[in-house]
């Protein structure tokens, strides 16, 4: 079996429909030997910026010398993105070997694709002897393959109104299933949120005598300072201040999730004896590895991507460019998924845009052109189409001036195709 073959076949098992539970991803892991018993580390669930938090920690790892395993999803352009060793992707030869080694394992539990992807990091992070895993839920919690992991410390980032019909239509409901992750005995870092859901997962960790970590009250980055550079601020958890310290991600909003991480960190090292390094913290700050995340790919003209893939984030998104591009109205491209709060997204977007190209990205899930144009037909502002996001990609960039600002996004698959189309025309 070839890479692509492989590729292929999980994508056949890729389905919105696969009956969420953990008795598959129980069976599997039994048979695997239980991989999971065998790591240490952290687990991050939330509605926005986990990922974030998640390359934070294994770029604050990386920097105290410790090996690391970092599992995310989705991809944005190649499957192997999934995994990173050390902070590099495995070779696909790698990937493909482990999924040949178990596939009639993977068949005998009729695995879902998140269960198979999800089994073959853990493997991948054991036979690489890692010495913390880094892992992100893939929704919700509750229920997430990923759950069968106890780390050392766990992370909820925030809770917003996102994959309603499988999560539930209120942020109490989401939080209740996000709290599914919290184990007992396991510290819990959590970001900044509104009072409903901190009440249910405080709740829950209450009794699961889990310590809780909470921003703003145990944790703070204050005197924030944001550019196109990235952030800087002030640092504060219990005994440890640092001053000024410089991130390489742009955007306020990231200063909670790295708040989050670090001290996530903090706790992890003191549990396993590692000294927390202020140089070290530092170096980690400012070399953090995320694509497609308030991603400045050009100065002149400005060029961000953003998934901001959800009515969260895109008012996260927003509120980054207020702030480091005053006065200056951006060009947008744009394609949204229908299951999205479309509408609302593009409202925001609309409201304070020179000029949109909207297209539509090749999601099956995608907004169709027509309906987006129905909502953008109430705004004045110009807005060309385009049958792809490479297409209104190629446009945009003839069309820009030295001193405009063109932010992509919409959607992690937007964001993908356009970093496929840029890399060679490789396929997410």
């Amino acid at each position: 079996m070839r890479y692509q073959e492989f590729l292929e076949h999980v994508y056949k098992r890729y389905s919105g429909n696969v009956k969420l539970g953990l008795e598959r991803m129980e069976g599997l892991l039994m048979d695997l030997g239980n991989p999971q018993h065998q790591l240490t580390g952290f687990h991050v669930a939330g509605t926005n910026g986990k990922g974030s938090v998640c390359a934070t920690l294994e770029s604050l790892a990386l920097a105290h010398g410790l090996k690391t395993g970092l599992n995310t999803s989705p991809h944005l352009v190649d499957y192997s993105e999934r995994f990173r060793i050390n902070g590099k992707q495995p070779e696909f030869e790698l990937i493909l070997q482990i999924f040949l080694e178990h596939e009639e394992l993977f068949n005998k539990w009729e695995a879902s694709f998140f269960e198979i992807s999800t089994a073959i990091a853990l493997i991948l992070f054991v036979r690489n002897q890692v010495d913390c895993a880094v892992i992100e839920v893939g929704l919700g919690g509750r229920l997430d393959a990923t759950n069968l992991f106890t780390p050392d410390v766990a992370a909820i980032t925030n809770i917003g109104l996102d994959h309603v019909k499988t999560l539930g239509g209120s942020l109490e409901l989401i939080a209740a299933e996000k709290a599914g992750m919290i184990k007992a005995n396991v510290p819990l870092v959590l970001g900044d949120m509104e009072q409903q859901p901190f009440k249910v997962i405080s709740d829950k960790a209450s009794q699961l005598n889990a310590p809780l970590s909470i921003w703003d009250r145990d944790y703070q980055a204050t005197n924030l300072h944001n550019n196109i550079a990235g952030i800087m601020f002030d640092y504060h958890y219990q005994d440890y201040h640092f001053r000024g310290v410089q991130a390489n991600l742009l955007g306020e909003h990231q200063a909670t999730n790295l708040a989050m991480a670090l001290t996530a960190f903090i706790i992890y090292a003191n549990k396993h004896g590692i000294q927390v390094n202020e140089t070290a913290v530092r170096k980690g700050l400012s070399q953090i590895n995320w694509k497609g995340r308030m991603q400045l790919l050009s100065k002149s003209p400005a060029i961000i991507l953003d998934g901001a893939h959800n009515l969260h984030g895109v008012k996260a998104l927003i509120r980054t460019l207020d702030l480091t591009f005053p006065g200056v109205k951006p060009h947008f491209l744009i394609s949204i998924l229908a299951d999205k709060d479309f509408s609302a997204m593009l409202g925001l977007m609309a409201s304070r845009a020179a000029h949109i190209y909207l297209a539509k990205n090749n999601s099956e899930r995608a907004a169709t052109i027509e309906e987006q144009m129905a909502v953008l037909k109430d705004y004045p502002v110009a807005v060309s189409t385009h049958p792809s996001v490479a297409e209104a990609w190629d446009v945009a960039r003839t069309e820009l001036k030295q001193e405009d600002l063109l932010v992509c996004g919409g959607s992690l698959f937007t964001v993908g195709e356009l970093l496929a189309h840029l890399d060679g025309n490789k396929q997410p």
